[in-house]
């Protein structure tokens, strides 16, 4: 039976991790080893200073004894990722060069955003998740410099946030050693229920949810400890709260020694326990489920994801849009016209397929820019564009990694502003995305053009391209003049960036009335 060896390196905010996976033809992923180095870049990263060659050297010297694992290990592939808290240096390039130059491992930065996608991946691969969602849940991801709330309602994305309550983040605030450990707790706890009190203002107000997805640190050995019967790793979470209680109680040495964890001098253990005590009391769910994972787990997900060893078991793209949609509510922009919108651009973007040349994630880009298209009329009717393109930057949106979001919000921009010239935006947009943006766009002004009335006057449409034009065909009882004229108006950006002429022909509908 063929087996690939993949290896799955991570820089995190507090350690340096290798795990070596065995991905078989049966379409199986096993750990088959975890190694761990304790190196903390959280303590200056977080603050945006430079990161001191000390730690460089101590990640390098890492990452040289992780290639001779890998090498003993012979394996085919490896990915090697560095999480948000090098990517917030100040010298962040720099560090990146010198790994690479040392050590030959280029590291690939993952924002916050394609960090917890990466977890999230792997907890979709468990037959539990989409049962779980399917009725209400909240996917919390615990990290060193923050976490990740997702709200599931029926099996869609009610909203994804991101909150800066990391355990390492906790560990540096309260590092002072003259403060006495009941006042250090009792602080700590006041700043996450703070933090936790406004996302439950915002996010949770008469809501209710059945189950609690918690990954992180130390996650597992609470369980197992807790409740050495344990198959499914779920959990009463009235029971999972006391058994935290009594951790909490407990100095490190002793919470080391209940947990069977080797390290009874990790400072983030307290804060761990403390953090998923408060999230567990504050979003108040029936039952904890703890999947087990990491970001390594998901690193080798994505991978064999990647690469066709597996398929996916979970549907991302209706989260994009689910999330898209529970947005484009929030700020009071949905309605029938968006459903619209989003109906017309498809069409036109399926037509015009052989002259654009992109593929179905652009197609969900241009999807999720057509239901986000309005949100900025929230904030200003006069700088509407401008206010969406922000929103939409600040906004996390489950699926979507941080150029996805620029992508998405540029599209929306230009939907109404004049495209701008590549060297005003080549800061923030590659050619490729640039071109992405400029197709999008083009596309989405002639659909929105279509129903300029918000009115869907139209029914049964289609769209052919025939030679140079793009013949879109509409059934109509209800006078398009309007429409007509705004087409006419918007067609140009369209044929400037395919060399194709849209046109509009309408057949008209009588009712007789008896």
């Amino acid at each position: 039976m063929s087996v690939t060896t993949f290896a799955a390196i991570y820089v995190g905010s507090y350690e340096v991790s290798l795990k070596v996976f065995e991905i078989s033809e049966k379409k199986k992923i096993r750990a088959v080893d975890f190694i761990r180095s304790r190196v903390e870049l959280g303590k200056d990263a977080f603050h945006g200073r430079r990161i001191g060659y000390e730690l460089v050297d101590d990640i390098c010297d890492v990452l040289l004894e992780f290639c001779s694992i890998m090498d003993g290990y012979r394996v085919d592939a490896y990915e090697a990722y560095a999480g948000p808290a090098l990517y917030q240096a100040a010298n962040c390039l720099f560090v990146l060069d010198q790994i690479e130059r040392r050590t030959g491992i280029r590291l690939r930065l993952l924002r916050n955003s394609e960090h917890r996608f990466l977890s999230y991946k792997c907890a979709t691969s468990k037959p539990e998740f989409d049962r779980m969602i399917g009725e209400s849940a909240a996917f919390v991801n615990v990290g060193g410099g923050e976490l990740q709330i997702t709200l599931f309602v029926h099996g869609a994305v009610l909203t994804t946030q991101h909150l800066v309550l990391g355990t390492m983040r906790l560990a540096q605030l309260f590092s002072d050693g003259s403060m006495r450990p009941e006042h250090m707790r009792k602080q700590m706890k006041e700043l996450i229920d703070k933090e936790m009190s406004v996302f439950q203002a915002q996010y949770y107000q008469n809501r209710t949810i059945k189950y609690l997805i918690l990954t992180g640190d130390y996650s597992t050995e609470i369980m197992r400890c807790m409740d050495k019967n344990l198959d499914d790793m779920t959990v009463d979470a009235g029971k999972l709260s006391s058994y935290l209680k009594h951790l909490e109680k407990r100095d490190n040495e002793q919470i080391a020694e209940e947990l069977g964890l080797s390290d009874d001098s990790d400072r983030l253990l307290i804060p761990s326990i403390i953090l998923y005590r408060r999230i567990v009391e504050t979003l108040s769910a029936d039952a904890v489920w703890v999947p087990g994972i990491d970001i390594s787990d998901g690193i080798v997900y994505d991978y064999a994801l990647r690469h066709h060893y597996m398929k996916p078991v979970h549907d991302f793209e209706k989260d994009v849009i689910s999330a898209a949609r529970s947005l484009s509510q929030r700020y009071m922009s949905y309605s029938p016209h968006i459903d619209a919108l989003v109906e017309m651009s498809s069409l036109v973007y399926d037509a015009m397929k052989k002259i654009h040349g992109m593929g179905k994630h652009e197609k969900l880009l241009l999807q999720t820019a057509a239901v986000l298209h309005d949100c900025g009329k929230y904030v200003s009717f006069a700088n509407a564009p401008q206010c969406a393109y922000d929103i939409i930057l600040a906004s996390e949106i489950m699926g979507l990694s941080h150029q996805d979001r620029v992508i998405v919000a540029s599209i929306v921009k230009y939907n109404t502003y004049p495209l701008a010239p590549y060297e005003q935006v080549s800061d923030v947009l590659d050619r490729e995305s640039y071109l992405i943006v400029a197709k999008c766009a083009a596309i989405l002004r002639v659909a929105n053009a279509m129903d300029r009335s918000h009115k869907q006057k139209f029914k049964n449409v289609r769209a052919i391209r025939k030679g140079k034009q793009l013949i879109i065909s509409v059934e109509t009882s209800d006078g398009m003049m309007l429409e007509k004229t705004m087409f006419d108006a918007k067609a140009g950006m369209f044929e400037d960036v395919f060399s194709v002429q849209p046109v509009v022909k309408e057949k008209r509908i009588y009712h007789v009335s008896e």
